[in-house]
């Protein structure tokens, strides 16, 4: 089931494109991360799709609904924390939260202390969210996102500012959120953080989607292997296999092949190429890691 789809979706700010020609989908059980630096367009993104902004052109299909109408309506089954959580300084996390579901009207009230539960804070008492660490607050923010039962949550930036242990307990309860079903969209700017938690990605740069993959593909383009530059890729995979019994490698083009074992045997791998009648014009490892892959997307330097 298709959650969330945009077509072209575009916004214009003091006439240059925030959000530039955006299209994407997001299906039931995604963890799906945007990714970006500061200013590449993933507020905006999310704003447009909690309506918080309009788009200036594009369009936004939600659980199927596309009509404005419909669309307002479908909106209710969605929940968001969009740049910061708007909460009150001067109230508790229950008082906090006892407002915003009286305002959502929210008749059970046994949902206040369940998302306290959920997120780890029944314990803080008469405690003011002004005085709160900035782990608390983003966990409060968490469970106001889930004080609804949303089937589907938005998150901005919900790790940042963190120390690691916060980024751990931020990333457990994001994960324990997807096991009960809720399907998820979360920005940040850090994506070795976001490997250890999303399914798919989508790297925004100057407000523009330019790529969009699954976590199996990035693992798969991230991975160290050992290229050989031949002659004839063919004949030299008849010599890995049958002579060095070698199975684990892709064959990238005509002239390229990647291996994925025996990296200790380099220079028998070149003899028997070599002895296989296969030219051997280069040898090296390759692969990137995260950091150095999204500094290559992104054509620029990697900031955290």
């Amino acid at each position: 089931m298709t959650v969330l789809k945009t077509q072209n979706l575009t916004k214009i700010y003091g006439g240059k494109p925030a959000v530039d020609d955006v299209s994407l989908t997001i299906e039931k059980g995604d963890i799906y991360g945007l990714i970006g630096q500061n200013g590449a367009g993933k507020t905006t993104l999310m704003r447009m799709i909690t309506s918080l902004a309009a788009p200036d052109n594009g369009s936004i299909q939600l659980f199927g609904e596309s009509d404005p109408a419909k669309i307002n309506a479908a909106r209710r089954r969605m929940s968001a924390t969009i740049e910061s959580p708007a909460m009150y300084p001067g109230l508790t996390a229950a008082q906090n939260l006892e407002f915003y579901r009286k305002q959502r009207g929210i008749p059970d009230k046994a949902v206040v202390n369940n998302a306290l539960e959920f997120v780890g804070l029944t314990d803080t008492g008469n405690k003011k969210f002004k005085n709160f660490s900035m782990g608390m607050k983003q966990r409060l923010g968490l469970a106001l996102t889930t004080l609804s039962n949303p089937d589907f949550v938005i998150l901005d930036e919900p790790i940042n500012g963190l120390d690691p242990m916060g980024i751990v307990e931020i990333r457990k309860l994001i994960q324990t959120m997807s096991e009960k079903g809720i399907t998820i969209l979360l920005s940040s700017h850090i994506l070795t953080e976001l490997s250890l938690v999303a399914t798919k990605y989508a790297f925004l740069h100057h407000g523009k989607l330019i790529k969009n993959l699954t976590h199996e593909q990035l693992q798969e383009e991230c991975k160290r292997a050992l290229s050989l530059v031949v002659n004839d890729a063919q004949k030299a995979c008849v010599v890995l296999e049958t002579t060095l019994g070698i199975h684990n490698y892709k064959q990238v083009n005509n002239n390229e092949i990647r291996l994925y074992e025996q990296f200790d045997k380099s220079e028998e791998i070149s003899y028997q190429l070599i002895h296989g009648g296969v030219r051997l014009a280069a040898m090296q490892e390759v692969g990137d890691t995260l950091e150095d892959y999204y500094k290559n997307v992104i054509g620029g330097s990697y900031n955290v």
